[in-house]
Order: C-alpha cells, then sequence, then structure tokens
C-alpha cells in the first residue's frame, strides 16, 4: 500500500487523535475511515447529481409531470395506507 503524507494543524491532530481514543481505535485507522467515509459520500452525491440530471432530461423530453398538489396528496393517501389510484403524469402547461 502506497503511503501518502498529510500535515495536520496542531490543534486538528489532538482532535483527531482524542476521538479516535473515544472510538476505541487507533488514529491511524480513524483517519483512513475518515477518508472512506468522505469518499463514499462523495460518490452518493455524484450518483444523487447523475440521477436528478437523467430524470430532469427525461421530464423535458417528454414534457410530462405530475402537478406537487396531486403528488403529496397521493403520497399521503398511501401513507394512510388509503387505496388510492396513482397519478398519471400529463404534459406540462405553457
Amino acid at each position: 500500500m502506497p503511503t501518502t503524507t498529510i500535515r495536520l494543524p496542531d490543534d486538528l491532530k489532538a482532535r483527531v487523535a482524542a476521538a479516535a481514543e473515544r472510538a476505541g481505535t487507533t488514529v491511524h485507522s480513524f483517519i483512513l475511515e475518515a477518508i472512506a467515509e468522505k469518499a463514499d459520500q462523495a460518490e452518493r452525491r455524484a450518483d444523487f447529481h447523475d440521477v436528478a440530471e437523467k430524470r430532469y432530461a427525461e421530464l423535458v423530453a417528454s414534457g410530462k409531470t405530475i402537478p406537487w398538489e396531486k403528488m403529496r396528496s397521493y403520497l399521503e393517501d398511501r401513507i394512510a395506507g388509503k387505496p388510492v389510484a396513482r397519478p398519471v403524469a400529463k404534459k406540462m402547461a405553457r
């Protein structure tokens, strides 16, 4: 495994050491876990944006959407356990 050197300000180094001790792990393991969590978060955010862009492109291409009031009512009824028909997407008004 390659080595990477990072320079931490003294106050951050002390915070990391204290947090690692509270977590019952080494500073090295704590830092690796923090970096992995941050990388996972960035990947999930990128995936979220990709899905949003694709959905928006589909919306623009089809021109169909469901008004928020109808969708909210549908979701509230579903949460309440009521039998409800799924709303149908329609062309957007211009």
